[in-house]
């Protein structure tokens, strides 16, 4: 895929009025009005297993994480980086769910290896991307057809999750909303009035409701 190429799937932008997480206001306690239910249909172990405190974040990459210049140079958004750290400060798992060509590869290890090239390639900053943040936690599309907004790399990660509780984070409401259709804490980042990130201390509430 040539620079441009890359450039215009990760500046992709689309406009839909979706469900986002209802926010306390800025300086309020961390008491923000989350989703936080497990699906009614996921078996009861694994509910338990979300009540015992188990999340994991996944993020949109592009114009999320990371932005890409007008010269094609990539580095993190204001704040990525930091937001980053505190999660894994507060060791809260994180993961990508993001849109490449299926052409990349035959399966995630490959299309994510392929993608961490082309980031590398055009990346411009003192610090590099923290992929080893997201270990195997790299989802991409098989198929075009499952590229996003089809919910199958959020319906992927929800049946590798064991239970766990999921947030999604994404600059598009598209995006969040169809992850909150799936049962996702869904999050879009970027909003004015709003933290740019869904607060770290907030994420970690999440592990202790029942």
């Amino acid at each position: 895929m040539t620079r441009s190429a890359f450039r215009g799937f990760f500046r992709t932008s689309l406009a839909f009025s979706g469900a986002v997480l209802a926010w306390a206001a800025p300086g309020t306690a961390a008491n923000a009005a989350v989703p936080v239910e497990v699906s009614h249909d996921a078996p009861a172990g694994a509910r338990a297993d979300a009540a015992r405190g188990c999340v994991i974040v996944y993020f949109d990459l592009g114009e999320t994480l990371v932005h890409t210049a007008e010269d094609s140079s990539i580095s993190y958004m204001p704040g990525a980086a930091a937001y980053l750290r505190e999660l894994r400060k507060r060791n809260i798992e994180v993961g990508l769910i993001t849109n490449v060509p299926s052409s990349w590869g035959e399966t995630d290890a490959e299309r994510a290896a392929a993608l961490k090239k082309e980031v590398d390639r055009a990346w411009k900053g003192s610090a590099p991307f923290a992929w080893e943040d997201f270990d195997d936690r790299i989802l991409t599309p098989r198929t075009e057809a499952e590229r996003k907004p089809a919910p199958a790399l959020w319906e992927r990660a929800r049946a590798d999750a064991n239970g766990c509780r999921l947030v999604y984070e994404a600059e598009t409401a598209e995006e969040t909303a169809v992850a909150a259709s799936v049962c996702y804490v869904a999050y879009q980042v970027g909003q004015p009035s709003r933290p740019t990130y869904l607060p770290a201390r907030v994420i970690e509430r999440l592990t202790h409701r029942s």
